[in-house]
């Protein structure tokens, strides 16, 4: 069983940066990989990025690379995500979720691929 909760969110104005992180409890945390997700208003989830469990092999969805940063401290049970260069499209609630699988496969983009959830934290990107 892994629990996991986000924080970091809030308001902040195109352009700038937030962290956003993830704290997880128990002991599976540190074998998987996690993803962050992030749903906007009227909208489907979507994924966002994912780091392997050793923090080796991370991803990106193509509108956030080179503006958001994935990594993980195993020893804190935590994962980030640095997002630099803000833009309203980036507005959505954010989640974080751990991969079910123990390979780093090609599912990894995938929500019905990550098992378990955090309940979410807001960011929201002001024009």
């Amino acid at each position: 069983q892994v629990q996991l909760v986000e924080s970091g969110g809030g308001l902040v104005q195109a352009g700038g940066s937030l962290r956003l992180s993830c704290a997880a409890s128990g002991r599976a945390f540190s074998s998987r990989a996690v993803g962050w997700f992030r749903q906007a208003q009227g909208k489907e989830r979507e994924f966002v990025a994912v780091i392997s469990w050793a923090g080796g092999s991370t991803e990106y969805e193509d509108s956030v690379k080179g503006r958001f940063t994935i990594s993980r401290d195993n020893a804190k049970n935590r994962v980030y995500l640095q997002m630099n260069s803000l833009r309203p499209e980036d507005t959505a609630v954010y989640y974080c979720a751990t991969f079910r699988y123990p390979n780093f496969d090609g599912t990894r983009r995938l929500e019905g691929s990550y098992d378990y959830w955090g309940q979410g934290t807001q960011v929201t990107v002001s024009s």
